[in-house]
């Protein structure tokens, strides 16, 4: 007989069969197979929270199947994913199968490699009911508050809308930043810098830092121009030279939420696509001679430690390619709030696997994702960056002048990670008290900034500073308040939307505790000590709901019909009421004001204040693809098919008489013939 692995992905258990053996044979579950019941609550709030778990609609045939497989094994391996949801679907996949529980057949790898999974079947344990009950409380939660409180908001907003313990969370902080920005007040202040010469006449880059060396705030023209009067016709006075060393030190390697950040900021994914392309490397791609292999650690985690093993392969590699100089063994220490520390940090499974070796292997995002965690790896055990800081105080009477500059003396972790920007200014040499020539006095006024708004990079740190969810959830969050149509992307960063203002508005003032930052946080240290075994799970879901169950019925009473229709000047064809803008569940579309006696509506479109240049008659309107990715089309559609993925300026090209379109943002060029034989730019 053989032994039966259940893990839930099939691409999982394809990458793990291929090197086990005939003994074993590897099934998927293809996620959850038992959970809540989408239908109805599911969860039976008089007899202490208790759960109905269901079989998943659609999953009894997957059910069946391996309950088949199991009764032919000899052995039951539950090898789900090495967390707590993970834990929790291993503890369903026995309860269906009607394996014993106590019972030694939960195995779990951090990597899938021949050697990490042969050493966890040598090592199976029992399933961690303390993990499961963590799990439990979070879907009993999360369950408790978009079951009870999104029928409020269906009732008195629209239909399909939804609040959720950690997206409302979310929304509020964009809400909250906005807010920030509309209240900002700027405040003028101004720089003066100047250019001058040294004997050789190299040029220098001063600002002004202080007046009598104290620092000099000038906060209008008219103090910048006294400053002005005062240094006109004079020329510096170098007083102090400085020279120290800086060292700048490597980064650590990748968690969950590090990645995504970065991931964002160096190579524009989202968070949702960062994960996507982190799970295909974590169970496995196909490598050209090498067969199917699991390319990283496991991507969910909140650990920045590196097994003794990978640390000896990455101190081999360094001292071999580069030599003994660049390796710095590393120096482990946990932090971040809430940090579970149950595996590995995000690394490369085979080190041996640069990657370059993987680039015929691996689709174009495939490919930059594992560079990106690869190079991270390998820096993150490499020596500093060594720089020589450098400084030039000059003086022209009482106002003192400062240059800075930066030499790089030694590489480091950066011969790897060259993500960096480069910090290399190197000052020309001066000698003290040596005369330099001013050439030229450049005044510059600003203007405080507002906060800046919420990008998915900058809402993921925040969340985690903040011990505001899981890392393994930010992805999700931030997919469901877009969806949801709380909040909108505009060039990477994210707004509130109307809805979003009004949704956010009500929680507020009815379930203080549900948007309460602190509140949030607070749970998440809940669940935690539910993990450690120090809390009961009901009792933790009981503390939390109580205050709840009394703002639900103050809620549904006080709360009026909130009308979101917007109106406008646009008359119906069909029956000649106004139109108004409506909320739906895809966004905003027209409507006539007379429904239901006139059910006529039309999607809202978006001029860009061109007119088509292929029928000179209709609008050139903003269009989006199933994937939300925007493109140009004809508001005649489908009677003229102009498209095109760039905007058009509405002129002609000067050669060949082609509409000229707007370019990428990467391009040296803000305009371009759209007509591809055509080279016309400008």
């Amino acid at each position: 007989m053989s032994n039966l692995i259940i893990v839930e992905s099939p691409a999982k258990a394809k990458t793990i069969e291929k090197f086990l053996g005939k003994n074993y044979k590897v099934k998927a579950s293809i996620g959850h197979i038992r959970d809540l019941p989408k239908s109805k609550l599911g969860v039976d709030i008089e007899d202490n929270f208790n759960p109905s778990y269901i079989t998943i609609r659609g999953k009894a045939s997957i059910a069946n199947e391996l309950k088949k497989e199991a009764k032919k094994s000899e052995k039951v391996f539950l090898a789900t994913d090495p967390d707590r949801e993970g834990e929790a679907i291993s503890w369903h996949l026995a309860y269906i199968l009607g394996l014993d529980e106590n019972e030694n057949n939960r195995i779990e790898f951090n990597e899938i490699t021949k050697e990490a999974v042969r050493n966890a079947i040598k090592n199976p344990r029992k399933i961690d009911k303390n993990l499961v009950d963590a799990q439990q409380a979070r879907r009993v939660l999360d369950r408790l508050v978009g079951y009870k409180i999104s029928p409020i908001l269906w009732a008195k907003v629209r239909k399909g809308l939804s609040a959720g313990r950690v997206q409302s969370v979310a929304t509020k902080m964009i809400c909250d930043r906005e807010s920030e920005i509309e209240k900002f007040i700027p405040q003028e202040y101004w720089s003066i810098s100047l250019n001058a010469q040294n004997s050789n006449k190299e040029n220098i880059s001063f600002e002004l830092s202080g007046n009598k060396n104290k620092k000099i705030e000038i906060k209008n023209e008219e103090q910048s121009s006294k400053i002005l009067s005062d240094i006109k016709g004079k020329n510096l006075q170098v007083k102090k030279i400085e020279k120290k060393n800086r060292k700048k030190m490597p980064y650590r390697p990748f968690t969950t939420s590090t990645l995504q950040q970065e991931a964002a900021n160096k190579l524009g994914f989202t968070t949702k696509k960062t994960m996507q392309l982190a799970q295909q490397l974590y169970e496995g791609i196909s490598v050209k001679g090498r067969g199917t292999l699991g390319l990283i650690t496991y991507m969910r985690t909140d650990s920045q430690r590196i097994s003794s093993e990978a640390q000896a392969l990455a101190k081999e590699h360094i001292t071999s390619k580069y030599g003994n100089k660049y390796y710095k063994s590393y120096g482990y220490k946990q932090t971040g709030k809430n940090v579970q520390d149950a595996h590995e940090c995000i690394r490369p499974s085979h080190i041996e696997l640069e990657p370059m070796e993987l680039e015929n292997s691996l689709n174009k995002d495939q490919y930059k994702l594992y560079r990106l965690i690869y190079s991270r790896f390998i820096a993150c055990m490499m020596q500093d960056a060594l720089y020589e800081q450098q400084s030039i105080n000059a003086d022209i009477d009482d106002y003192n002048f400062k240059a800075n500059g930066s030499k790089l003396l030694f590489d480091g972790f950066l011969r790897v990670y060259d993500y960096s920007t480069s910090e290399e200014n190197i000052l020309p040499s001066v000698e003290e008290n040596e005369i330099l020539k001013v050439k030229k006095i450049l005044p510059k006024q600003h203007f405080t900034q507002p906060p800046a708004r919420y990008n998915e990079a900058s809402l993921v740190k925040t969340l985690e500073e903040l011990g505001i969810g899981r890392p393994s959830t930010y992805s999700s969050i931030i997919s469901t308040i877009q969806d949801r149509g709380y909040v909108e992307k505009k060039q990477k960063n994210l707004f509130p939307t109307e809805l979003g203002k009004v949704v956010t508005n009500l929680l507020e003032e009815y379930f203080k505790q549900i948007v309460d930052l602190e509140f949030t946080a607070d749970i998440e240290g809940k669940l935690d000590t539910v993990a450690e075994g120090k809390d009961a799970w009901k009792e933790v879901v009981s503390n939390f709901y109580k205050p709840i169950e009394h703002d639900l019925e103050i809620a549904s009473k006080e709360i009026e019909r909130i009308n979101m229709d917007e109106e406008t000047d646009e008359v119906c064809e069909l029956c000649g009421n106004k139109m108004v803008i409506k909320h739906g569940r895809f966004g905003k579309f027209m409507a006539c004001s007379n429904y239901p006696e006139c059910k006529n509506t039309k999607p809202i479109l978006q001029k860009t204040g061109v007119k088509c240049p292929k029928c000179s008659e209709g609008d050139v309107i903003i269009r989006k693809t199933k994937k939300g990715k925007i493109f140009y089309g004809c508001s005649s559609y489908p009677k003229c098919d102009f498209v095109s993925w760039n905007k058009p300026t509405g002129e002609l090209c000067p050669q060949c008489n082609s509409p000229l379109a707007e370019t990428d943002k990467k391009s040296k060029y803000k305009i371009a013939c759209t007509n591809k034989e055509c080279k016309y730019k400008k």
